[in-house]
């Protein structure tokens, strides 16, 4: 019998529905991409809709290019909103951004210039977006390859007035910070500990892998393995700054049986529960 976990869920993808169906496992909560369920029908949604029956779902979307300069895409809004609308979802998420210019969609999340201007301009979009939806967002952190010599605010600072001047929330992926740090030569923990505890609803764990570019070593945020030992090491940290969290552990390609999931999960739950003991009350 597994134990049931109070506050880790699982990113449900289509290679593990039928066992979903089948073993109900006993997660706290489960994570969609809100994009693959834009359909209005077919067999997607309609294992969605079984699943929000026992489960809790969060959606979380790769393509509202939050930092964009083009027009927020109003299209894509209005399914974001329908699915909100039919799923009810416990949160709704997307990335601190771009991914389209002059109308053109790439297919990664690229970083912004963490500059006042673009402070500015994030703001806007996301109040346009949570007005539109009815509903607060949170915003997650990329994990970056590349920094711009023009950057001025320092990112934690950066998604930290994001959220404390346009009201969404932060997710805060810890995977994204280690891989970051390991590729730009800055301490994570530090980065963790300059966030407001109150506005980080959600994390986010993964898996990384390595390559080499001309003879450095690069991390990349590939979601198709365990979650390192050093990602660990640093969610513990996690949680000792910022206390318990709801936890989703992603794993997008090379997808292991859905009991190795459970067991990444069940590894967060064990964390969060040995590691943070609210202070005791006085008086």
């Amino acid at each position: 019998m597994k134990s049931s976990l109070l506050l880790t869920g699982i990113g449900l993808r289509a290679a593990h529905y039928a066992d979903f169906l089948e073993q109900r496992p006993a997660v706290a909560w489960l994570e969609v991409h809100s994009e693959n369920f834009f359909g209005e029908g077919g067999k997607p949604l309609h294992v969605l809709e079984t699943l929000r029956r026992d489960y809790p779902v969060s959606i979380h979307g790769v393509g509202l290019s939050i930092g964009s300069a083009d027009d927020l895409n109003w299209e894509h809004l209005r399914k974001l909103r329908d699915l909100s609308t039919r799923i009810n979802p416990c949160l709704i998420s997307d990335h601190l951004s771009w991914s389209s210019i002059n109308g053109q969609h790439l297919h990664d999340l690229l970083p912004l210039p963490y500059t006042e201007e673009a402070l500015q301009h994030v703001i806007t979009r996301i109040q346009q977006i949570q007005e539109y939806l009815q509903r607060q967002i949170l915003i997650e952190n990329i994990s970056s390859y590349l920094q711009y010599g023009g950057s001025t605010i320092p990112e934690s600072e950066f998604i930290t007035e994001v959220a404390v001047k346009s009201g969404c929330g932060i997710l805060l992926d810890v995977n994204n910070i280690y891989v970051s740090a390991r590729n730009l030569g800055f301490e994570p923990t530090r980065y963790i500990a300059s966030i407001p505890p109150h506005l980080v609803q959600e994390i986010h764990l993964a898996g990384f892998s390595n390559t080499s570019i001309n003879g450095k070593e690069v991390l990349i945020d590939s979601h198709n393995n365990h979650v390192a030992p050093e990602v660990w090491n640093l969610y513990q940290a996690t949680i000792k700054l910022l206390g318990r969290k709801a936890t989703i552990i992603e794993w997008d390609s090379d997808l292991p049986p859905l009991d190795t999931l459970y067991l990444e999960a069940y590894q967060a739950e064990k964390i969060m529960r040995e590691t943070y003991v609210p202070a005791k009350r006085t008086g």
